[in-house]
């Protein structure tokens, strides 16, 4: 059975009676302690809410055997998601505010216990009519139920929740961990609960080191963290731009006026990448180690740069692996650049300037070619008037692709920053009008994602590179991050290999980033069901792409509502405290967001040279926050004034 929000499903047009058009009644008013009830239209409202009820039992009915397939402790959890989905078929806003008019819970707060909610309310009403609101005491065991199997769940799958803290904090390792142990353990030491390691990068040796640090760092620090192994997965990039010759550029610096203050300092050494300058140079140049040892104090060394431009540069002194130099000119030079010292007449050959890949830039309504193959791609070429004579082009990594897309959709790189709609395919190119870009317009370069929202790409759960990374996270990893899932069929494909391995204990995280997924979202949940351990992971950046910057808060709502009727843990993921992290100062904005993430049972966070202050600040915002929400429903903790 497919099932499908009405937000994104075919759009049905209300009954009468789903939009809340109860007929007036007036049932004798009753009294209590405190007088007579205002007259209500409680029959209308108590036979809407039963026929509510009935629609949540029969949806039960019809999925019996979906039930009892799971195993028993995941019974009662495929349950309430069917008694969700049911309710949540139903547009009852008008319901809700009759029955916030009569002082009773408008089913706002059904995810984790959704008949519980209904019956509650309908044995209230019931009541109502009969005898009086003082006698429609309700057991609170059952609302509680709920909550607690996805607190145990929660636990099961990242760990015991911190003692002024329930969300946890999950942190993105930089390749860097791998050789720095010291900012693993502060990252363990200041309130990293899960750690995630990308298999998209850097590989098993580099991974291994971050784990042993991370076991070593728990040992010290006395506090277990959890191990998440994301699976590259089937994603789709931009591949390879042919290169070009390098420039080395510097130049000194000016005042106001534009007189040289201070001269550019050039590090000079026989390998640039091998012997880094001591201190912050403006330029390193790698040339002849023979050539070097004949420098001294005070030589003119003569240059042309890549302009034609007469330079000359003075040899200020010597450091351990190189000389350095300064210039008080701009100058532009290049692999095989001639440097001349007029005092011995010798010339060094500057050599060894890796060539660099060329970089698209790419404005709206320009034509990108997406090539089939590694061929690397090139910018436009263009005639002496600045028209295009060949349109620049693009390799992608995924050649299934040529074969799903159709003329007419759209087409997304680098996270959204520039957008395309496809206008011809063939069966080794395909054409693209950029259609959304800066004014100045975007520089596009290899290994960038691309989103194709509107295609129905077929491809595989597990590529062979995940293929080959699986038996170490198999081995190492407590939870398997599960990429760009699409279908409960991909789930199946890797608790086959994972019993291949006989790591059958290994928790499942299901990653839902792309349009597909979240359009399939009950069914992958109940997939998750069948697992002991699973948890879902809203990957922001790209399922932002995929639903539009619009639809992204609506979504990511309704993915928490699901999970909490699921009864499984989310993660919260993508650019939390981006600009903190990176830059040491966090925008507005991310200090909401943060905000709004309490409602997960996990953040997460990418690294970042300010990664500890990120963490810092998420947990005291995460802590504050607790006090103030409880996934939706607010708590009314005492306001200080």
């Amino acid at each position: 059975m497919m099932w499908m929000f009405q937000s994104h499903a075919r759009q049905v047009r209300p009954s009468r009676a789903q939009n809340g058009g109860v007929p007036r009644s007036k049932p004798a008013a009753k009294r209590n302690a405190t007088g007579p009830l205002p007259e209500l239209p409680l029959a209308g409202l108590t036979k809407l809410v039963r026929e509510l009820r009935s629609e949540l039992c029969a949806a039960e009915v019809r999925n019996e055997a979906l039930i009892q397939a799971m195993p028993g402790p995941r019974q009662a959890s495929a349950r309430n998601l069917f008694h969700y989905l049911a309710l949540r078929r139903r547009d009852i806003r008008a319901t809700q505010a009759q029955l916030a008019a009569v002082g009773l819970s408008s089913l706002g707060r059904a995810e984790s216990n959704t008949l519980f909610v209904v019956d509650a309310v309908l044995a209230i009403l019931e009541r109502l009519q009969d005898r009086g609101i003082e006698e429609a005491a309700v057991d609170m065991k059952g609302f509680q139920s709920g909550s607690e199997l996805l607190a145990s769940n929660t636990e099961a799958l990242l760990g015991p929740k911190r003692t002024k803290r329930d969300v946890r904090i999950m942190v993105t390792m930089p390749s860097e961990a791998a050789h720095d142990y010291a900012l693993v353990k502060e990252l363990l030491s200041h309130g990293m609960d899960a750690m995630r390691i990308n298999c998209a990068h850097d590989g098993p040796e580099e991974w291994a080191a971050i784990i042993e640090k991370l076991r070593r760092a728990e040992r010290e620090v006395g506090r277990h963290c959890q191990v998440l192994m994301d699976l590259g997965g089937p994603k789709l990039r931009t591949g390879p731009i042919a290169t070009c010759a390098a420039v080395v550029s510097w130049r000194p610096r000016r005042d106001h006026l534009g007189k040289v203050i201070s001269p550019a300092r050039i590090w000079l050494t026989r390998d640039a990448a091998a012997v880094p300058p001591p201190i912050p140079a403006d330029a390193s140049l790698p040339v002849s180690a023979s050539w070097l040892e004949a420098l001294a104090v005070d030589d003119r060394l003569a240059l042309t740069d890549t302009r034609g431009a007469a330079r000359t540069l003075r040899v200020v002194g010597q450091d351990e692996g190189g000389w350095w130099v300064t210039g008080k000119r701009s100058s532009y030079v290049v692999d095989g650049t001639e440097l001349h010292n007029q005092r011995t007449g010798e010339t060094g050959l500057i050599t060894g300037i890796a060539p660099l890949e060329q970089v698209l830039t790419l404005a709206r309504g320009d034509t990108l070619i997406l090539t089939k193959g590694q061929t690397p791609g090139r910018p436009a070429i263009l005639d002496d008037t600045g028209a295009v004579v060949t349109p620049a082009s693009i390799p992608c990594t995924l050649p299934e692709v040529f074969g799903a897309v159709k003329p007419g959709e759209r087409i997304w790189f680098d996270d959204g920053k520039l957008g395309g709609v496809i206008r011809s395919v063939a069966p080794k190119h395909v054409r693209v009008e950029i259609t959304q870009a800066r004014e100045k317009g975007v520089r596009l370069r290899s290994d960038k994602g691309i989103n194709l929202p509107d295609s129905k790409l077929t491809l595989p759960a597990l590529t062979e590179k995940d293929l080959q990374d699986l038996p170490f996270v198999a081995r190492h990893a407590d939870l398997v991050g599960l990429s760009f899932v699409q279908e409960p069929r991909d789930i199946e494909t890797l608790v086959a290999e994972l019993e291949k391995l006989g790591a059958t204990d290994k928790a499942v995280v299901l990653k839902i980033e792309t349009r597909r997924a979240f359009e399939g979202l009950p069914e992958l949940l109940l997939a998750a069901l069948r697992l002991p351990k699973a948890g879902i992971m809203i990957a922001r950046g790209d399922l932002l792409v995929e639903v539009g910057y619009e639809r992204l808060a609506e979504v990511q709502e309704e993915i928490l509502w699901l999970c909490e009727a699921a009864h499984l843990p989310v993660i919260w993921a993508t650019q939390v405290l981006e600009s903190l992290a990176q830059k040491g100062l966090p925008s507005r904005a991310e200090i909401t967001d943060a905000a709004m993430s309490e409602r997960a049972e996990c953040v997460m966070l990418n690294k970042g040279p300010h990664i500890l202050e990120a963490i810092g600040v998420l947990s005291s915002i995460l802590s504050r926050m607790q006090a103030h929400q409880a996934k939706k429903t607010p708590r009314l903790r005492r306001l200080h004034f």
